[in-house]
């Protein structure tokens, strides 16, 4: 599975941005799919995940509440809906794919696509 990540950007206070991430394959369905973010100097987090099985979400604490993610199969594409932002969402974000059901654990996920990175200024 190769994964393409896009839609970043700066971005004020207060403002949103949605991210994007397109996988090749013909088995995305099959992936639980989710958003991590690095921000310099820190380790790789999670961010927000859409497990593959019943299409239930979960989410960090930080972004609870101003972050949704979802998923098209057929567009084989997830997107990260971000309102709200703030200057500590400041990163580089990342998608990835874990077969069937994950953890959401940086070392579980079985693909990574490229950062697409996050400014936001306040």
């Amino acid at each position: 599975v190769q994964l393409q990540a896009s839609g970043g950007g700066l971005v004020q206070a207060g403002g949103s941005l949605r991210l994007s991430c397109v996988a090749s394959g013909r088995t995305f369905s099959s992936y639980s799919m989710g958003w991590f973010r690095q921000s310099p100097g820190k380790e790789r987090e999670f961010v927000a995940g859409h497990s593959w099985s019943d299409g239930s979400t979960n989410y960090a604490d930080s972004v609870k509440g101003r972050f949704t993610i979802s998923r098209d199969n057929a567009k084989n594409t997830v997107y990260l809906q971000m309102n709200s932002l703030k200057p500590e969402d400041t990163a580089v974000y990342y998608c990835a794919a874990d077969a069937y059901e994950s953890t959401w654990s940086v070392l579980g996920m079985d693909y990574w696509g490229k950062g697409t990175l996050v400014t936001v200024s306040s």
